[in-house]
């Protein structure tokens, strides 16, 4: 068992890693954080340059704590928060098969960094290591919980300020 959460958490975190620096840097073909913004703008996450670091800074950090099996369900709330947020902007209007642009894959990773959480992430782990009680259905239940609410907040954030910037111009206001 102990091989077997090493083998996805080292795979799933350093993907997540790879993708969260496509964001922060353009590396791996990625297109850095104005192309990432120019993007995020577009789907209604606003300001989008400061969503593309916050996202690609929550997949890179997520990503290598999720690998490293360090404080996972922190790890697994922020990777959730990133999935839930590209569900509910990117691809829920597409269903849910992957191959019409919907969220099966991004559900997938959800329920990953859950089940990981869950069960906790193995002997081979610094939460072992360090001796972190950070599994089980209630760490679970509260990192699904999180990476919810972070999703919520980035979308109703990004529109709230889209919707702001829109009636006040494009123009930020100063407070009186």
């Amino acid at each position: 068992m102990n091989l077997g959460l090493l083998v996805i958490r080292v795979v799933v975190g350093l993907l997540f890693v790879g993708h969260g620096t496509q964001k922060l840097f353009g590396w791996f073909g990625g297109h850095g954080p104005e192309g990432t913004g120019q993007f995020f703008e577009s789907i209604g996450l606003r300001p989008g340059r400061v969503h593309a670091l916050a996202a690609g800074a929550a997949e890179a950090l997520g990503g290598l704590l999720l690998a490293l099996g360090l404080v996972t369900p922190l790890a697994a709330a922020g990777l959730t928060a990133v999935m839930g947020a590209a569900i509910w902007t990117s691809h829920r209007a597409n269903g849910i098969w992957n191959s019409s642009g919907g969220y099966e894959y991004n559900l997938v990773l959800v329920a990953v960094a859950f089940a990981l959480t869950g069960v906790g992430a193995g002997a081979w782990s610094l939460d072992h290591v360090l001796s972190l009680d950070v599994a089980g259905a209630g760490w679970a239940l509260a990192e699904l919980a999180a990476g919810l609410l972070g999703a919520a907040f980035a979308v109703i954030g990004g529109r709230l300020v889209g919707s702001h910037r829109e009636s006040t111009g494009g123009h930020r206001v100063s407070p009186a």
